[in-house]
């Protein structure tokens, strides 16, 4: 399939709709999407949308499960030349408020309640204690009757859809909230002509085809759904299958029947569709390609096991569209294993010294660095962006890697995660990598405790039955003295601490030890 000509979303929606009419694009359970009934419900609730007196540049917030009308929404903003303001699922009532009054929303769209979050609640407490949301006009919940209006209220009104916007290539699309663990979480903005681009390319480093179908576990509301997923496999007019929420058995059964062809997946989403005692019973063969992240053994798990053989291992941020380097669905096995990729094109991407900026030579690890397809900047933060950028307009991503002679990234951790153990750093990846060799270890994390002498002591969280002493071989075969760990943890998957987007919390993991050294030199 040729790369679509739209510069903007909602002329990429009627692009494909014209290309791909009555080909399938979405499945939500029983209810089915074809490209043009897709545009036309996203014309209808954008009726409804303008009727409320949604405009060009309003902020308009979503925040759902994994449903269609999540979609539905989000395309028809973007219709008006509104702004879709993206809500994590996991918000606290204070975050909500924050993001809600931070990002100037007129209109919420949500449901009454989801994974035990009473969101219809959490409305009503923040209006009632008087909090200022001086811009929410309306709020208008899926199911139920909390809000000031319903979807159906909105979606089945009578009006003409609204003339498109005169929206412009570079206008902003999307403002995604990151996570805030040491401040407020920060407005991503994203624009339209990148979002049709950048995923467009990862789209063929993936070899995604027309005839493809996702399984879409990872939430919407995650850049790595709503930017990355979702757009590589439109532009390539493919299809997407929505699971409300991910749990394996239902996903195994959801992948079985309707012949997913391609994930995303993280890896504590793999391990649990691997421990599932659905898995061997059902067949998920028609999985091929996708992205993932994670160790040389964890990628190996999705080809291997899994099934997924074609699977790209990938890098980004949602401050770079999704993804700024993958790995060709096509490489060999081993090169997908250690290596995120090339860069997309679009992207400018440097090795520095993160304290001086100094480029670095290949083979030598230093921060990665962005130019080109990254966020025009955070909204309302004129000091977050000021420390975002360097001098010469490149993005810190704040991440470890190194290029090899081949142009390849390979991604080694991040800067806040490096330790510094008797004033030497060791980067946790590397360690990570060793034991992760180990046929017992299921997964591996490295981090710096606390210590008096050495300022922090390598110690490692294993998930798996390898036994310690092995392992404490197996680092002294392949690590320098100071690089070895000196304590070890062994937990079971379902005690990991994740965030709200299934990643590891490392910063969790200290706390699983009390900083003895177990004095393996």
């Amino acid at each position: 399939m040729s790369k679509p000509e739209s510069r903007t979303v909602p002329a990429l929606l009627e692009e494909m709709a014209r290309r791909r009419g009555d080909a399938p694009f979405l499945v939500d359970g029983t209810r089915r999407w074809s490209y043009a009934q897709f545009r036309d419900a996203v014309d209808g609730f954008a009726a409804g949308l303008h009727r409320l007196g949604v405009e060009a540049g309003d902020k308009v917030a979503i925040l759902m499960g994994n449903r269609a009308e999540w979609l539905i929404a989000d395309f028809a903003i973007l219709k008006l030349g509104a702004v879709m303001v993206s809500i994590n699922t996991w918000a606290t009532r204070r975050e909500l408020a924050y993001q809600l009054r931070h990002s100037d929303t007129s209109v919420l769209i949500t449901q009454a309640a989801f994974l035990g979050h009473d969101y219809a609640r959490m409305v009503r407490d923040i209006r009632a204690a008087g909090e200022a949301l001086p811009a929410l006009a309306h709020v208008v919940v899926l199911d139920g009757e909390a809000g000031d209006l319903t979807w159906e209220a909105v979606a089945n009104g009578d009006a003409e859809p609204p003339v498109e916007a005169a929206i412009r290539p570079n206008d902003v699309a999307y403002i995604l909230y990151t996570s805030g663990s040491t401040s407020t979480p920060k407005g991503v903005q994203l624009v339209h002509e990148k979002l049709i681009d950048n995923m467009w390319d990862i789209g063929e480093r993936m070899h995604i085809r027309a005839d493809d179908r996702l399984w879409l576990a990872v939430s919407l509301y995650w850049g790595l759904g709503c930017e990355n997923a979702l757009f590589a496999v439109m532009t390539h007019g493919a299809a997407i299958v929505l699971q409300e929420s991910f749990e394996p058995g239902a996903a195994l059964a959801l992948i079985e029947a309707e012949r997913c062809t391609l994930l995303y997946a993280t890896p504590n989403m793999v391990r649990a569709l691997l421990d599932d005692p659905d898995f061997a019973t059902r067949d998920i063969s028609s999985l091929r390609a996708g992205g993932t992240i994670g160790t040389g053994e964890q990628i190996a798990l999705v080809t291997r096991d899994l099934g997924a053989g074609e699977v790209s291992n990938i890098y980004g941020l949602t401050e770079s569209y999704g993804n700024a380097a993958v790995s060709d669905a096509h490489d060999p096995l081993e090169v997908r294993m250690a290596s995120v990729g090339r860069p997309l094109p679009g992207f400018d991407l440097r090795i520095v010294d993160p304290e001086t900026g100094e480029e670095r030579p290949a083979g030598a690890i230093g921060e990665i660095r962005l130019k080109g397809n990254v966020t025009p900047g955070y909204y309302k933060d004129h000091d977050k962006n000021a420390d975002a950028f360097d001098a010469a307009g490149y993005f810190k991503t704040g991440d470890l890697g190194l290029l090899d002679d081949d142009g390849r990234l390979y991604f080694r951790g991040r800067i806040k995660e490096m330790i510094k153990t008797g004033g030497i750093n060791v980067a946790p990846i590397e360690v990570e990598e060793v034991l992760a060799e180990h046929p017992g270890v299921e997964q591996a994390f490295v981090v710096g405790v606390p210590d008096p002498v050495r300022e922090e002591l390598v110690a490692a969280v294993v998930v798996g039955d390898a036994d310690e002493g092995e392992l404490r071989a197996r680092a002294r075969e392949a690590l320098a003295a100071y690089k070895r760990p000196r304590a070890y943890r062994f937990i079971p998957a379902d005690a990991l601490p994740l965030t709200s987007t299934g990643k590891v919390q490392k910063a969790a993991l200290p706390a699983l030890f009390t900083g003895e050294a177990d004095g393996d030199d």
